[in-house]
């Protein structure tokens, strides 16, 4: 009976990870026929980085959390089995996606600029990278952007509003739109929070320190990121002007 429970149990750890790497290699095989197979192999392995970093930090608060699943196109997120208990648990998970990813995006571009021409696709990889997690940072839940700053407001999430629907004006997405319908509710739900609600109190309680430490880390964060995807894309402008 043990050895029949442990089979059980083998298999359905197995099947996890075979839920990972399968969809890990679907999306290797759709970005390599349209992007080529380098470009393709790093970009992956950046998301994987990003999706890592919500991992580890969700194990550190004791969260029960699942391994990654990927989708061409849509991205790859993992299984919050545990809810976070409040705000700054939320906020501290939401933050360590994008400051893990970008750790990785920083790695291939110092790899990339001292591999000179030979290079360009990493760093290519690496725009992405940034690009990436400066997106994830837009204040909109489901974003992680706007995981970070619900400790501060939900009131917050309001903001995201116009810059989700600049880029879409810039350039419409299917993915942007699919964005703006998960982030509805919760946009209703920031346009009706009220602080001083008792449901709202327990959850979104912080110490003003707390608020500081996260705020600090956000913007922090989205100003490294805007100037390294504004500077890694006139890289490679002007590497492409080369040619």
């Amino acid at each position: 009976m043990l050895k029949l429970l442990f089979l059980l149990f083998s298999g359905f750890k197995f099947s996890k990870l075979l839920l990972t790497g399968g969809s890990m290699l679907v999306s290797l095989v759709v970005y390599g026929f349209i992007f080529g197979w380098r470009y393709a192999a790093g970009f992956i392995a950046l998301l994987f980085v990003h999706e890592m970093g919500h991992y580890i930090a969700a194990r550190q608060r004791g969260l029960n959390v699942g391994a990654p699943t990927f989708i061409p196109f849509v991205g790859a997120w993992i299984e919050l089995k545990d809810l976070p208990h409040d705000a700054e648990t939320e906020a501290y998970v939401g933050l360590g996606g994008p400051l893990v990813g970008t750790l990785g995006a920083l790695a291939c571009y110092f790899v990339a600029r001292d591999m000179g021409a030979d290079g360009r696709w990493l760093l290519a990889v690496s725009y992405s990278g940034f690009f990436l997690n400066l997106f994830n940072l837009i204040p909109l839940s489901p974003l992680d952007g706007g995981r970070i700053t619900a400790v501060l407001s939900p009131r917050l999430w309001l903001l995201g509003v116009p810059v989700l629907l600049g880029l879409f004006w810039l350039n419409p997405s299917p993915m942007l739109i699919l964005i703006a319908v998960l982030a509805a509710p919760q946009v209703m739900k920031a346009w009706r929070f009220k602080a001083d609600d008792p449901a709202n109190a327990g959850y979104y309680r912080a110490s003003a320190e707390t608020r500081l430490t996260y705020a600090t880390a956000y913007l922090g964060l989205l100003g490294f990121l805007a100037v390294m995807t504004h500077d890694v894309h006139e890289m490679l402008g002007a590497a492409t002007r080369m040619q």
